[in-house]
This record gives C-alpha cells, structure tokens and sequence, in this order.
C-alpha cells in the first residue's frame, strides 16, 4: 500500500512538465502558494464559524444530524453483531484500503500531491481543488480528534457496548475513541471535494462509493460503531460544503455552478434514513 502511495505522488508530480517548471517564475509560486494557504486557514475559520450564521433549515438539519445519530445509537450494538457475520469475508485488499487511505498521514500525502500538481503547473482548478481538500480535511481531522477526547466513546473491539463511555481525557485513550471516525470523515471529505468537478451523477456515485469503503471497513473490523461512520460522514459534506462556497469569493475558477443550488437535508424517520438533495 505505500508503494501505491509513492507512485501516485511520483505520477501527479511527474505530470508537472520541465517546461512548466521552467516557465513558473518563483514569485508567482510563491504568491499563489502564500494566497492558497491563507484560503486553507480562512476556510477552516469559515467552518467553524458557520454555526453563528445558521438560519432556520441549517437549524433543523444540525437538529436532524443529532437526533439521527441519537436513533443509531439505539440500534448500534444490534449493526455490529450484524456486521461481524459477514466480517470474514470481506477482501483484505478492500480492508488494507479502508484502513491506510483514510488516516491523516496518507490523506495530506495525497491531497498535497493534487494540491503541488496544480501550483507548478498554474491550473487555478486543480489548486483550488487542493485548497478544498486541506482545508476540509483540516477542519474535520482536528474537530473530530477533539471531539474523541472529550466524548470517549468505546469502541467496539474494546468489549463494551456501544452506551459506555470514558469522555474528558487530554490524551487519547485508546479504544474510547471511537466518535466520531477521522478515517470516514476524511475519506468522504476527499470524495465529495473530488466529485464537485464532474457533473455526470454516475461519476459522482461511483466517488462517493470509493469514499465509503474506509468508514465501511472501520465498522466490519469493530474500530467503530456504524452511528460513529454516519454522523462523520454527513458532517463531512457540511464541511465542504461551508468551505466550497467560501472558495467562491476567493477564486475566479468556479465547480459545476448548478450544484450551489441544491438544498442538502437530512431524513430521519421510523422506516427511512439519509440525505435528501432538493434542486
């Protein structure tokens, strides 16, 4: 799996020209990189400042996420028995995947080779692309490694049922760690920024797919309950969401201009669960 990783990054490296490098004068690299930067830092800042803007549907939908994750909370332990009969099964290849891409180390490995190959070779949509990644990633990766610590929630392999929990450490406590999934979040994050590019809905699903296989792989090997996955994964698209249209007024190249008018909301109900897309 390393392997793969090194080569992806020798590949999108290697797609930077000589000539581009020799054209791309070091006060431009240096401006843009010093501007891309300053919009990773401003992006996270807007995400965690949104909740001070939220109106009445960004309301209902946060209520939405909790009282959803609460209902998951109920059923966990029943997904994990579940889960573990099919365990087995699954590919190691699928696993190994699951387990390396969505840590922190492999994804700004990858999100900062996307976000190099734009810089050098001047693409504004490949750099904002990166600027979107890190940021996203940025903001979820820190917020949920806070959120482990002051919640300590049990992880599955630990032995104990979902409902126990050891919360307000300073330090990481293994194994009651396990809300929210860095692994989903980041994983989905990466999905959902990548997708924004492509306008065919087919394309779209099959990303999204790839970018739950890690959140489904942490929930079959007992790191995590399936209501930990879930809630990562919904508040990662409210992350890139937040900080796409921040990017907006800061980049003059634009994502498929029809999707900022889809309306993202939540669907909980006795028999129904997900995220509902109105155009």
């Amino acid at each position: 799996m390393r392997s793969l990783k090194v080569l992806f990054l020798f590949f999108t490296l290697a797609s930077v020209s000589a000539q581009d490098l020799q054209t791309a004068k070091p006060e431009n690299l240096w401006h843009n990189f010093t501007y891309d930067m300053g919009n990773v830092f401003g992006g996270v800042g807007n995400a965690y400042s949104r909740p001070f803007h939220w109106q009445g549907n960004d309301w209902a939908n946060a209520g939405l996420l909790t009282g959803g994750t609460l209902l998951l909370f109920v059923v966990d332990d029943e997904i994990n028995d579940w889960t573990n009969g099919f365990s087995e099964d699954v590919p190691d290849l699928i696993k190994d995947y699951g387990h390396e891409y969505g840590s922190p180390e492999n994804n700004y490995m990858l999100t900062g080779g996307v976000y190099l190959a734009g810089l050098f070779t001047k693409n504004e949509k490949l750099r904002r692309t990166g600027v979107l990644l890190i940021s996203s990633a940025t903001a979820g990766g820190f917020l949920q490694q806070v959120s482990k610590r002051i919640i300590g929630r049990a992880r599955p392999k630990s032995g104990d049922s979902s409902g126990t929990f050891d919360p307000l450490h300073l330090n990481r406590v293994y194994n009651y760690d396990s809300f929210p999934s860095g692994h989903a979040m980041l994983a989905f994050s990466n999905a959902y920024a990548i997708a924004k590019q492509f306008k065919s809905p087919w394309v779209k699903a099959g990303i999204y797919t790839v970018g739950l296989i890690p959140g489904f792989v942490r929930i079959v090997d007992d790191f995590h309950w399936f209501s930990d996955v879930a809630f990562s994964t919904v508040l990662s698209i409210f992350i890139v969401e937040s900080i796409d249209r921040y990017l907006d007024a800061k980049y003059d190249e634009k994502y498929n201009q029809d999707t900022k008018k889809l309306s993202w909301n939540l669907s909980f109900g006795p028999q129904t669960l997900g995220v509902a897309i109105r155009f």
